[in-house]
């Protein structure tokens, strides 16, 4: 399978991913895809030819073989990668119809445009960058899962017995290099587990922003509808207005300018 053509491809997710998403996207390709296409396939690549029993009945090594590797770790992989892969797609099928809309809008208007910027994780496109994370944690625990319980654990022994026909009794099989394969499935596990681990710091992550917006939103219009409730209709006037005069006041302010008169007469007298 061509997996560089399938990287080039989600390779331009990035631009519409938050932070969470760029180390996931980085962690698949990194730990997933290129320890299954360099080491992986190279370590599975011999497990039917070298899986021996110790008998000669004939279809006994292959009843037994097929009874105990139900399918391939290798092709298990596969499929869980490409299912993990895949839902990123979502995303930008979406961001290709926004782009598509937004062209028709701008041919009819006369350059304006339907969104101001395609990619922004806004309304439905929101929705559909977290379902894809949903989907992509959904696979990724899913194949676990099977894998769990079709090997009934994340283990390989060195030694397994089977008595299923055409074998005579029960006879003891021996898998190829055990340990390393058991080394290999555990990476592999640890990073898928990681992998949904940063799917559901992104949903949070999402959710939380969101849930912010609305709030900060919910105030700004609850502070603006306040402001318009109490607005004051006309200004107050000055205090100056309000200010009462005292009668009393202007009589004793006439009593002082006779006096006055009466002192400058005085003084005119005796010059």
């Amino acid at each position: 399978m061509n997996w560089s053509g399938l990287e080039g491809l989600l390779s331009g997710v990035n631009k519409y991913s938050t932070a969470f998403g760029r180390i996931w996207l980085s962690m698949v390709f990194v730990f997933r895809v290129m320890v299954f296409v360099v080491a992986a396939q190279r370590v599975w690549g011999d497990e039917s030819k070298d899986f021996v029993c110790n008998t000669r009945q004939p279809g006994c090594t292959n009843v037994c073989y097929d009874h105990i590797f139900p399918i391939s770790h290798i092709r298990l992989w596969a499929l869980q990668l490409i299912f993990v892969t895949c839902p990123s797609l979502m995303v930008m099928a979406h961001v290709k119809f926004r782009e598509g809309k937004d062209k028709k809008y701008e041919a009819l208007h006369h350059g304006s445009h339907l969104y101001a910027n395609p990619g922004k994780k806004r309304g439905g496109l929101w929705w559909t960058y977290l379902l894809s994370l949903v989907f992509k944690a959904g696979f990724d625990i899913a194949f676990l899962y099977i894998l769990f319980r079709i090997y009934h654990g994340y283990d390989l022994p060195k030694l397994s017995k089977c008595s299923i026909a055409p074998c005579p009794n029960t006879v003891d099989c021996f898998i190829s290099r055990p340990t390393e394969k058991k080394i290999f499935m555990i990476f592999m596990v640890v990073s898928s587990a990681l992998c949904i681990l940063m799917c559901f710091c992104e949903m949070v992550y999402l959710i939380g922003k969101r849930i912010s917006k609305l709030v900060k939103t919910r105030q700004d219009n609850n502070r603006f509808r306040f402001a318009e409730e109490h607005e004051l209709t006309n200004m107050a006037p000055p205090r100056s207005q309000y200010r009462r005069t005292d009668p009393t006041l202007t009589e004793s302010r006439m009593s002082l300018n006779k006096t006055d008169k009466v002192r400058d007469g005085g003084i005119s007298t005796t010059l």
